[in-house]
């Protein structure tokens, strides 16, 4: 063999071991980002599930608890806002019988601690409401199932269209991709590791994976290499790591506003909502596509969320809450809303028409 071709032979090895090396470890752990508050004591002391979170869900001057309601949904809030659109036509169904008490949570997925518990708390808030709905992602609705706490089968609801990363006004950092995460100075926050694995999980793993299929990686750059500098100490910068407190669709605007990050990867129509929200303050930089219209970069994993009725003792307008409130859901008027803020029903969701 000549010199030429083992140049060649060791070059193609060192592609193959490239492209089949897994996600290192994670072995770091993240600085806490929170604010200087003042944690006032909760009354009864901290109960489980409690939605707790020192940049917004305060509540220590609003006592009292909440124990007989018609409707509850038990949700994660990434898509509050489209949600936030058709509650309003949900009461309206129930004008001349009005709901009592018709609640719900736009926070991490607690659902099934909150049918262990029969509690949800907001600081000095409890609500001792059942939910009769949920809506989660495939691992809450296993969950919900095998605990027989499920009345049919989950439908799909609707899909996410990928993440971007929310920066600074101006994006002062001059972040363009997921590669520069990685920079000397770019400090990144992320969901808390603890408290939301689901959400820390899938953008960590975005992260990766978009960075594993790029084909024209910077030079000296793995996937490994990226995922080390960022959440493993290769950095040598002690806070390249953030996280934030609880809930992670305030907790990162928060930080890359007002606390130590200057960048998070978040959700598509979250990054979006945010930057409209408050347009002096951030920018987002697309992963894939445009603002406008984002195309997901290979490696991007799309997640679908779903709803699903709860077993329960239903009274009859409890029952009947809770099948409006389904078939509001899969409406024509919730695809309307979904669509709105940057989010798009599933292709096997059926959506009946709204009557």
């Amino acid at each position: 063999m000549n010199k030429k071709n083992l140049v060649l032979s060791f070059a193609a090895f060192a592609l193959t071991l490239a492209a089949h090396a897994e996600m290192p470890k994670i072995t770091g752990k993240p600085v806490i980002d929170t604010p200087l508050v003042l944690e006032w004591p909760v009354d009864g002391g901290i109960a489980k599930p409690n939605l707790h979170n020192p940049t917004s869900n305060m509540l220590y001057d609003l006592h009292g608890n909440v124990d007989s309601c018609d409707l509850v949904l038990s949700t994660e809030g990434n898509y509050h806002m489209a949600l936030h659109d058709v509650w309003p036509h949900l009461l309206a169904k129930f004008k001349d019988s009005p709901l009592h008490n018709a609640l719900y949570t736009t926070s991490p997925p607690v659902v099934v601690p909150q049918l262990e518990k029969g509690l949800v708390q907001f600081d000095n808030l409890d609500v001792f409401c059942r939910p009769s709905v949920a809506v989660g992602n495939k691992t809450v609705m296993d969950k919900l199932a095998a605990a027989k706490q499920i009345d049919g089968e989950p439908h799909a609801l609707y899909e996410d269209r990928g993440e971007v990363i929310l920066v600074k006004k101006g994006n002062p950092k001059k972040i363009s991709s997921v590669w520069d995460l990685g920079k000397k100075g770019v400090r990144l926050v992320t969901p808390n590791p603890d408290l939301e694995p689901g959400a820390y999980q899938n953008y960590r793993n975005q992260i990766y994976n978009i960075a594993k299929a790029d084909p024209n990686p910077p030079k000296g750059w793995t996937a490994e290499k990226l995922i080390d500098t960022i959440f493993n100490g290769a950095s040598g910068d002690p806070q390249k790591w953030l996280a934030g407190a609880r809930i992670h669709h305030r907790d990162e605007p928060w930080s890359v506003a007002y606390g130590r990050a200057d960048a998070a990867v978040i959700l598509y129509h979250l990054g979006r909502y945010t930057k409209e929200s408050f347009p002096s303050t951030f920018d987002i930089v697309p992963l894939g596509g445009t603002v406008d219209n984002p195309q997901p970069l290979a490696g991007t994993k799309i997640g679908t969320r779903y709803v699903v009725a709860l077993k329960g003792d239903w009274t009859p307008k409890q029952k009947a809450a809770q099948a409006a409130l389904i078939d509001i859901l899969m409406s024509e008027d919730f695809s309307a809303a979904l669509e709105r803020h940057g989010l798009k029903r599933p292709q096997l969701a059926q959506a009946p028409k709204t009557h």
